[in-house]
């Protein structure tokens, strides 16, 4: 049996209109790395002026992230696969795919907390552990930047949302 490839999901800010995908060079460098190293994946836009779409898109993550990769597959089991115990998006170890999105997922959880008194819901576990592992983690949590950093620098564009 061939090996499966494991699906890669980007989450990228969405444009004016809520769906296309919006002005990132960051987005769009990934975008080109992933195409050039012919890379399978898919692209899910958050709109940033919406909880609901916050919400969609956490639900697709929180999906990848609860659904087993084949690895973890018991294929000879009559058994239901189960949820996937994996610490990240690729298995147990940090990948450049998760250099770009904790950063990121890490910013939305401060600027939400602060500008729109969300927080992400705990039916998201598999959010909540992949986020709980990156923490747990030097690498991540040593490199991350204040609160107050963060909030400071997104400061204008919730003002601009609201």
């Amino acid at each position: 049996m061939a090996e499966e490839q494991p699906q890669v999901e980007l989450f990228v800010k969405a444009g004016s209109d809520g769906a296309k995908i919006g002005n990132c060079p960051f987005s769009q460098r990934l975008f080109m790395v992933l195409w050039l190293k012919g890379v399978t994946f898919n692209v899910t836009t958050v709109d940033t002026k919406l909880e609901k779409g916050l919400l969609k898109a956490l639900k697709v993550l929180d999906n990848y992230l609860t659904s087993p990769l084949p690895e973890e597959v018991d294929e000879t089991s009559a058994e239901d696969e189960g949820v996937s115990q994996r610490k990240f998006l690729d298995g147990n170890e940090l990948t450049l795919a998760d250099c770009n999105l904790l950063p990121k997922l890490h910013i939305v959880q401060v600027v939400c907390k602060k500008y729109r008194g969300f927080t992400i819901p705990e039916v998201f576990r598999g959010v909540h552990r992949y986020l709980s592992n990156a923490y747990a983690r030097e690498e991540f949590a040593s490199t991350c930047p204040d609160d107050e950093e963060i909030e400071l620098a997104y400061e204008q564009v919730a003002k601009a949302l609201k």
